[in-house]
């Protein structure tokens, strides 16, 4: 049986690691404190019998062999960056699930006939360089040259706290990559981040697909003015034009019900930024994610016209820039399949869900087929201090993680 006792040992340890005074945890990929987490990490992939190693792309990756070394693996994966004053259950109880897996079967004397990686993926988040999921990309071949140069708050390029890593950013494409049929199957667990398991009172789900996001910076530009002297009548608010493309971005997702359509202004600068000055400029960030490609790209369309037509009436000059997009995936019927059988013996029901957030797996699916296992998690909340998922739980999915790692590594 998987060690309950050792896993939940895990993630509380991990989770002092970037405690915040609010009880959260900040660990933005890259950091000092990312480098403690990814110590310690690699110190339990060591225990669990695998060897250790980074790839030029900040991931850490732990390999247990199988019988036939050459055969692609199973890989496990998730991550241990966090968002600012996140959780500690978000994406780490799938790395130290992964690991949990690996040393239970060391345990029990389970040799498979192929390997097993487990994979803590850099910067799934996009907390520190507003570009999420770098290591998944840079690992299916969809990073380059403008993914290395983005810039943090301090003005650190990802190139640069790569190295600061000790790391050899420009063999991403040569040490990093896998192809297609380099991998056998890519499994991931992850707290649900949502209320629907909480309310089915089930401890576990299987995921059928992942909603692909969309994030785009918007500028609006006005002409700034004194608070004081400048009519109403003549101003151009860039604030304002902000505020009503935001509202824009609501009602238009809101106009499809029924479907996980989601559409966030989650990030907002105004400048010049004073009490008496009216904003001359508006920075504000957009994420929309649709499981339905061809609609989310009607979505944006909407939201793209609109605000150009808000720019023009307000005297504003609205500009968009793409910062990324990953298409909607399906996860494997094959997978989903046996993780349903697997279940069952468990005598474990598991509702299949669509997730609404983005992960690392529907970047493996560009190479490999994918599996999604969700963990109940207290009252939906995610990437905030309250986050929680009771240890009951994350063993029971860690279960189910082993049986059907042991099922596609046996063969």
């Amino acid at each position: 049986m998987i060690n309950r006792g050792r896993l939940e040992e895990r993630i509380e340890r991990l989770g002092r690691i970037g405690r915040t005074p609010e009880g959260g945890v900040t660990r933005l990929a890259l950091s000092d404190e990312d480098r403690q987490a990814q110590a310690l990490a690699a110190e339990w992939m060591e225990q669990a019998g695998m060897s250790v190693y980074r790839d030029p792309a900040g991931n850490l990756i732990g390999r247990i062999e199988g019988m036939d070394r050459e055969a692609p693996p199973v890989v496990i994966g998730s991550h241990i960056d966090t968002v600012q004053n996140g959780g500690k259950y978000d994406g780490a109880i799938g790395v130290l699930g992964g690991i949990e897996v690996v040393q239970h079967f060391r345990e029990e004397g389970l040799c498979t006939f192929r390997p097993i990686e487990v994979i803590a993926f850099c910067e799934e988040e996009g907390s520190r360089f507003q570009s999420g999921m770098f290591g998944s990309r840079a690992l299916a071949g969809m990073t380059g040259e403008a993914d290395l140069e983005l810039t943090d708050g301090r003005g650190i390029t990802r190139r640069e706290a790569l190295a600061g890593f000790g790391l050899e950013p420009g063999r991403i494409g040569v040490q990093a990559v896998r192809r297609p049929g380099e991998v056998r199957a890519y499994l991931e667990m992850h707290i649900e981040q949502g209320p629907v398991l909480e309310r089915a009172g089930a401890p576990v789900g299987i995921v059928g697909g992942i909603a692909g996001p969309a994030w785009m910076e918007v500028s609006v530009e006005g002409k700034a003015g004194h608070a004081g002297t400048l009519p109403m009548t003549m101003r151009r608010d860039a604030l304002l034009g902000a505020g009503e493309i935001a509202l824009l971005v609501e009602h238009i997702c809101r106009s499809y019900p029924g479907t996980p359509v989601a559409g966030t202004v989650g990030r907002l600068a105004v400048l010049p930024g004073g009490t008496n000055i009216v904003p001359g400029r508006a920075l504000f960030s957009v994420d929309i994610r649709d499981i339905d490609a061809i609609r989310r790209e009607e979505i944006i369309e909407r939201v793209r016209s609109g605000a150009l037509e808000i720019g023009d009436r307000r005297g504003l000059a609205v500009r968009f820039d793409e910062r990324m997009k990953i298409d909607p995936v399906r996860c494997s019927p094959a997978i989903v399949s046996l993780m349903k059988e697997k279940s069952l013996g468990m005598k474990l029901e598991c509702l299949e869900l669509v997730s609404g957030a983005g992960h690392d797996a529907q970047i493996m699916a560009s190479i490999t087929d994918v599996g999604m296992i969700f963990v109940r998690c207290k009252d939906g909340v995610s990437h905030h201090p309250a986050e929680f998922a009771e240890p009951a739980d994350i063993a029971l999915g860690t279960e189910l993680l082993a049986r059907v790692a042991l099922e596609l590594a046996a063969r």
